[in-house]
């Protein structure tokens, strides 16, 4: 039994499904609402104990195992879904070295130091005289007993050793509390002291829940810094978490939105008037790391920082970060002459509030929470706001202002997805400006780079707009080595699922697998052979591969068929990674084959003055594979 049957013999479906979905019994099967579309008039979603399975007869039409439920749910991969629920059947998944198996159980010990340290602060804020002023801030600012309970906040006392004394009475090292980022070491050397005194704490957990650290806010208006964070741990990376997440992740899956917001406190008067789809950087920069774990969840965005200076500058930067770190889709478009050019799409919807100047978050929602629904309503979409906050004190009659805002601006504009909204937006910037709207037209584009000769035939053929924005070329070439090897992978593992795969690509309008769909020579062999084997009537496929292979592909096929890391992909699992890894071959294939005409129609252009488009044949074809291609990624398995 590999490890992922012996997970789904373990947890059962209905109790994990439960956890998320209000079921009822119907005969043999349970029915509820879909959690994945929003409708509360129809049970479509259905679950099946006996076969481990689950579909959603409405809507959004999704089904499959526990895996695919909560790869969907939590927005994770295959790998993480698999470790999670390892977990939580109690299955290990690779052998365990003894170095693994001790960090796994010094990190597992700060974690549980960590959770006793939540009671040892909360029990400081509520019931020990010293934290009356902590209680009496947080009643001020709007927290009622059952939020600071949710929240775990606590009092961390003014004596420099409490929680040393406390937690070394209770069995853990001093060196185990420095790692925990719970103690600080003397300048002198000798010893330790607790690094959080007189401080309002907030436990700070990963996405999971799980305990990483703490933030402290100042009770003393004295003291310094304001805000304390726990310093760079084995378990707390600030950059890679988001306060407020683990309560959030759910209301953020069903609005299809997150409120980014500056503070603690922000966080959790906002979850308290039931805007619970908030989180907080922690007073730090947004992240490549943050943008795409919230990612995982959704793709529409708004920023609610502060109104000042400083805050509109984390705006900016915020909205820089989430341009990078979201996805962009490459759109081919055809100016004027019929001569095509790449353009980025952004895949998000980023939005920027405006709030009330001098006030915060939690302010305006403790005054009136339906002022903060409109604010969050009206938030601008980024352009609007960038070309405005861009323009705000400057001299707009300068041209040299008009070309600086406009070269920052156009780059936004030209990523927005509708046609329409491009257009809409332009006008806008060229009302604001005072300019013709053709003067716009071109601004922030790169220059086309300097002609320096002919391209050899060895030399990468790449776009001047894809310079510096995709991967560089060994990079792409390792990761499409890679994505060959797992296609053969999981072939060799169940040769029948080659002919299931034609019929996918059959269905979409794609070739069936051939041995040029395969740079590498050997990988094109193993393709071979694994066709041969289906081909030849002896033998069983499987039984065939174990010694037909030639001896020059050998030592590979033994490679390929080696039991994977992380447990072995079966039935519908292997036959889905197998079918969306290949069709994401192609259409790698596919995008490269749009680059090479791209430069090959200017060149064209440059050395005969032509403005016909002598590839538009080619190019239509390739663009009519890459929808197919990208329409089938996004769909879920089906084959007749």
């Amino acid at each position: 039994m590999t490890a992922i049957d012996e997970i789904k013999a373990r947890l059962n479906i209905v109790d994990l499904v439960s956890e998320t979905v209000k079921l009822r019994r119907a005969g043999k099967n349970y029915t509820g609402f879909c959690p994945f579309h929003p409708n509360t008039r129809t049970p479509a979603f259905v679950v099946f104990p006996d076969s481990g399975t689950w579909r959603c007869f409405g809507q959004c039409n999704e089904g499959g195992d526990i895996f695919q439920f909560v790869m969907k749910k939590e927005g994770w991969d295959f790998a993480e879904t698999l470790r999670y629920l390892a977990e939580r059947a109690g299955v290990q998944l690779e052998p365990l070295t003894p170095q693994k198996q001790e960090r796994d159980e010094a990190n597992e010990r700060l974690r549980g130091l960590l959770e006793e340290a939540v009671i040892f602060y909360r029990h400081h804020l509520l019931q020990s005289p010293a934290g009356a002023p902590a209680r009496e801030y947080l009643a001020k600012r709007g927290l009622t007993a059952q939020t600071i309970e949710t929240f775990g906040l606590g009092y961390a006392p003014v004596a420099w050793e409490a929680a040393l004394q406390h937690f070394t009475q209770r069995g853990y090292t001093p060196e185990e509390l420095l790692q925990a980022g719970l103690v600080t070491e003397r300048q002198e050397g000798q010893g330790v002291y607790d690094r959080f005194r007189n401080r309002i704490m907030f436990p700070i957990r990963d996405a999971s829940g799980h305990m990483a650290g703490f933030g402290a806010r100042i009770l003393d208006p004295n003291d310094i810094p304001k805000f304390l964070n726990s310093p760079q741990t084995a378990l707390f990376d600030k950059g890679r978490l988001l306060y407020g997440l683990d309560q959030a992740r759910k209301a953020i899956r069903a609005a299809d939105q997150v409120v980014i917001v500056e503070g603690y406190l922000d966080v959790i008067v906002l979850h308290q008037a039931g805007f619970t789809n908030t989180v907080s950087p922690m007073g730090t920069a947004l992240t490549d790391d943050q943008m795409r774990l919230l990612k995982r969840y959704t793709r529409r965005i708004v920023l609610a920082l502060d109104a000042d200076a400083a805050g509109e500058k984390a705006t900016l930067r915020g909205l820089e970060v989430a341009r990078q770190a979201l996805d962009q889709t490459d759109e081919i478009v055809f100016d004027a002459r019929g001569l095509m050019r790449h353009e980025a799409r952004l895949q998000a919807d980023l939005r920027v509030t405006t709030i009330p100047e001098g006030m915060d978050p939690d302010e305006v929602v403790l005054r009136d929470p339906e002022e903060w629904k409109r604010i969050l309503d009206e938030a601008k979409p980024v352009v609007v706001h960038v070309m405005e906050t861009l323009a705000r004190g400057q001299d707009l009659d300068d041209p040299r202002v008009k070309r600086e805002i406009a070269e920052r601006v156009m780059p936004l504009i030209q990523e927005v997805g509708s046609p329409v909204e491009r257009q809409d937006y332009t006008q806008r910037l060229a009302r604001l400006l005072r300019v013709d709207e053709r003067a716009l037209v071109g601004s922030g584009r790169p220059a086309p780079a300097p002609r320096r000769g002919r391209r050899r035939s060895s030399e990468p053929l790449m776009p001047p707009q894809a310079e510096g924005r995709g991967e560089a070329p060994a990079t792409a070439r390792r990761r499409e080595h890679e994505m060959e090897a797992h296609c053969l992978r999981l072939l060799l593992r169940k040769p029948d699922n080659l002919y299931l795969l034609d019929r996918a690509l059959q269905q979409i309008g794609q070739p069936r697998l051939d041995l040029p769909d395969f740079v590498s020579a050997d990988h094109r062999q193993v393709a071979a052979l694994i066709r041969g084997a289906l081909e030849q009537e002896n033998e069983e496929p499987e039984a065939y591969l174990q010694h037909a292979a030639p001896e020059e592909i050998a030592g590979l096929v033994e490679a390929l068929r080696a039991p994977l890391p992380l447990g072995e992909p079966t039935g519908e699992l292997l036959l889905d990674d197998l079918v969306k890894t290949f069709m994401g071959l192609r259409l790698l294939r596919v995008e490269e084959g749009l680059r090479q005409l791209y430069l090959m129609q200017q060149e064209a252009q440059e050395s005969e003055g032509s403005t016909l488009n002598p590839f538009a044949e080619q190019l239509l074809q390739l663009i009519k594979a890459k929808q197919c291609l990208s329409a089938a990624l996004a769909s879920p398995l089906q084959i007749d």
